[in-house]
């Protein structure tokens, strides 16, 4: 299928589960969602620097090619869903629904999906009891659930960020190497936006001294695919994904990796506050400044919203055919 690419040369070992509950609860303050669902844990694309390669630690597995080797598939995440919305697991005390994010630690349309269809169960779920929803990926299978994508945002609201972080395809590969090619994924945001879905790009993890010369060409051509918004996290290095992310990068890009690191060194040590979204940060050194300037200027220049904000987590229908909550953005 064209919606795959080339499969990882890496051998997979798949454990199914079934799972004692699909939903995940957020309470913290910088995170705009409540609920989260994670129809897999690992991920196939094997992205150097995912922040959830630690998760696969409290499996009893390693962070490092466990993480993209070793995946669980929850079999029963539709079914599980499904009891969750029917009970009014996502009713917000205020009123309203609670939005759900696809996914927090994992890709909800990594390679498996083509054969499990678990997330696309679950939106299913979701279009039969309106429940709003927000997704995020790297992978151009997304296009398979255009229709069903659209029908959730019909009965109440659905939008969609392709996460492309690069516009090289031969530094994306040696970064993120079995994610769709960041062409694939343009023309995933096109092939969305074209179906009247809201569509956004994620310039995330933001790598100064990697890819933040990238930011003009990434928006550009986001922003003729259709995106309506943009946003952008600096690259965080939680525990055991820093010599995952070092050894890949001393191997991808020798000349550029001690720059790169101390880069990355000066951020962290300088920063001082930042958002859950890196849109508002001060004390993260001048390079990140540098690269959120740019970032900034060319989105208004191309008309792309960015959220200074924490986003509205609830949506509440206006009528009985329901009608688009404020426009929201997810975590990555």
């Amino acid at each position: 299928m064209d919606w795959l690419g080339e499969p990882p040369e890496a051998s997979l070992e798949v454990f199914e589960e079934d799972a004692k509950s699909i939903l995940v609860r957020n309470d913290s303050p910088d995170v705009p969602f409540t609920w989260g669902v994670n129809p897999y844990r690992g991920c196939q694309h094997a992205c150097a620097y995912c922040y959830a390669r630690t998760g696969h630690q409290y499996l009893g597995m390693g962070a490092g090619t466990d993480f993209d080797t070793k995946i669980v598939v929850k079999r029963n995440a539709e079914q599980l869903l499904r009891g969750a919305l029917a009970r009014g697991k996502t009713k917000s005390p205020q009123g309203g629904v609670d939005w759900i994010a696809f996914s927090g630690v994992t890709d909800p349309y990594q390679p498996l999906e083509a054969s499990y269809g678990l997330t696309r169960g679950c939106l299913e779920a979701c279009a039969e009891f309106r429940q709003p929803v927000g997704l995020i990926t790297k992978s151009a299978l997304v296009r398979r659930d255009i229709e069903l994508i659209a029908r959730v945002h019909a009965r109440s609201s659905a939008s969609v960020f392709l996460s492309i972080p690069f516009a090289d395809p031969i530094a994306a590969r040696a970064i993120e190497p079995w994610a769709a090619t960041p062409a694939g994924r343009f023309d995933a945001l096109r092939a969305l936006s074209a179906a009247g879905i809201p569509t956004g790009v994620s310039l995330s993890p933001m790598i100064p001294g990697l890819n933040d010369h990238a930011i003009p060409e990434i928006l550009t051509r986001a922003a003729e695919s259709g995106a309506e918004s943009a946003f952008m996290i600096l690259l965080r290095l939680p525990g055991e994904v820093a010599p995952v992310f070092e050894e890949r990068l001393r191997r991808a890009f020798p000349e550029r990796a001690d720059k790169v690191m101390g880069q990355l060194a000066e951020s962290r040590s300088r920063q001082a506050s930042r958002s859950a979204f890196g849109t508002r940060m001060s004390g993260a050194g001048p390079r990140w400044q540098a690269a959120l300037d740019l970032f900034q200027l060319h989105c208004r220049r191309l008309g792309l919203r960015t959220d200074e904000g924490i986003p509205v987590r609830t949506w509440s229908p206006a009528s009985e055919g329901g009608t688009p909550p404020p426009r929201q953005r997810e975590l990555f």
